[in-house]
C-alpha cells in the first residue's frame, strides 16, 4: 500500500508547500504555526488521497500489485476506498476547525475547495481524468499551484501576485516532469490502453511539446521582473537550468533512436522540478 500512496508525489507536495509558505515570510508576514500544521495535513491528506482513489478505480484488467489473486485485489479496493473516504473526512474536520478558529478569507475557501475537486475529477468516474489524457495536468496544477497556494493564503489571507508569477513556470515544469513519468511506463500503458497524456499526444508530438514546456516556464521565470519584482527573487530558479537542458538533450537523443537510460531521464526531470522548487524556497526564507 505504500507503493500505492505514490510517496515522491508526497514529498513533492510537501516540497512546494513549503515554498508557498515561505512567500509570506518573505513578506513580512509572521509564521503561524498551527495553521502552517493545519494546512501541511490538508495538503499532503489531499495528494494521498488522489493516489488511492485512482488505484480504487482503475480499471479491472490492470492488477494493482504483482501476483494478486482476484479477491485480494477486492479487498485492496475497499480498503483503499474506506482509508480514501476517511481522509476525505478529516480534510472537511481540518477545514471546519480553521473556519472555527482563524480569520477565514475567501482565497482559502477557494484554494481548498479547489484541492478537494481537482482529487475527484481526476480519480472519480465519470470524469476520471486520469485515464482520459488529462491525469498530468490535473497532477501538475494540484501539486505545484493548488498546494503552495494553500501554504500561502493560510499565512498571508489572501493571494498574491508574486505568488502566481511563480507557481505558473513550476506548473508547467511539474507538468514536463509528469510526461517524462509516461515514457517510462509507455508499453504498460500501450498494454492496458491507459488514457496518458503522451497517448493522447503520441510520440512524435509529446516530445517537441516538452520542449515548448521547459522553454516557457524558463521565459516566465526571466519575466518576473517585468512585473515590478526583483529578477534576484527569480535568479536560483535558473541554477536548474543545465539540468533542463540535459533534460531536453536525453529527449532528443531518444527521439533519434539512441537507447534510453530511464533512470536517468527522470531523476534529471526531477531534478529541475524538484530543485527549483527549493531554490525559491530557500531564496525566499532567507530573505
Amino acid at each position: 500500500m505504500i507503493k500505492l500512496l505514490r510517496p515522491l508525489h508526497l514529498f513533492l507536495a510537501g516540497l512546494t508547500y513549503f515554498l508557498g509558505v515561505s512567500i509570506p515570510a518573505y513578506l513580512g508576514k509572521p509564521i503561524q504555526l498551527t495553521l502552517f500544521i493545519l494546512g501541511l495535513a490538508i495538503s499532503l491528506l489531499a495528494q494521498a488521497t488522489m493516489s488511492y482513489l485512482r488505484e480504487v478505480f482503475r480499471p479491472h484488467n490492470e492488477p494493482l500489485i504483482p501476483g494478486e489473486t482476484p479477491q485480494q485485489k477486492e479487498t485492496l479496493r475497499s480498503n483503499l476506498l474506506y482509508i480514501s473516504f476517511g481522509m476525505l473526512g478529516t480534510i472537511a474536520v481540518i477545514f471546519f476547525l480553521i473556519y472555527l478558529n482563524f480569520t477565514f478569507s475567501l482565497p482559502v475557501f477557494y484554494f481548498l475547495l479547489a484541492s478537494v475537486l481537482l482529487v475527484l475529477v481526476y480519480a472519480l468516474p465519470p470524469f476520471h481524468l486520469v485515464n482520459r489524457g488529462f491525469g498530468e495536468l490535473i497532477l501538475a496544477m494540484h501539486v505545484a499551484y493548488v498546494i503552495p497556494s494553500i501554504g500561502f493564503v493560510l499565512q498571508a489571507g489572501e493571494n498574491s501576485r508574486l505568488l502566481t508569477l511563480l507557481l505558473l513556470p513550476l506548473t508547467v515544469l511539474a507538468l514536463a516532469y509528469f510526461l517524462i513519468g509516461n515514457f517510462t511506463t509507455f508499453p504498460d500503458d500501450q498494454k492496458y490502453e491507459r488514457g496518458t497524456l503522451l497517448r493522447r499526444l503520441t510520440w512524435e508530438r509529446a516530445i517537441p511539446f516538452h520542449h515548448s514546456l521547459v522553454a516557457f516556464a524558463y521565459l516566465m521565470f526571466a519575466f518576473v521582473p517585468l512585473f515590478g519584482f526583483t529578477f534576484n527573487l527569480v535568479a536560483p530558479a535558473f541554477l536548474t537550468l543545465p539540468f533542463a537542458v540535459f533534460q531536453i538533450f536525453q529527449l532528443r537523443a531518444l527521439a533519434n533512436g539512441n537507447a534510453p537510460n530511464w533512470k536517468l531521464l527522470t531523476s534529471t526531470a526531477l531534478a529541475v522540478f524538484g530543485l527549483t522548487s527549493y531554490f525559491l524556497t530557500v531564496t525566499f526564507w532567507i530573505r
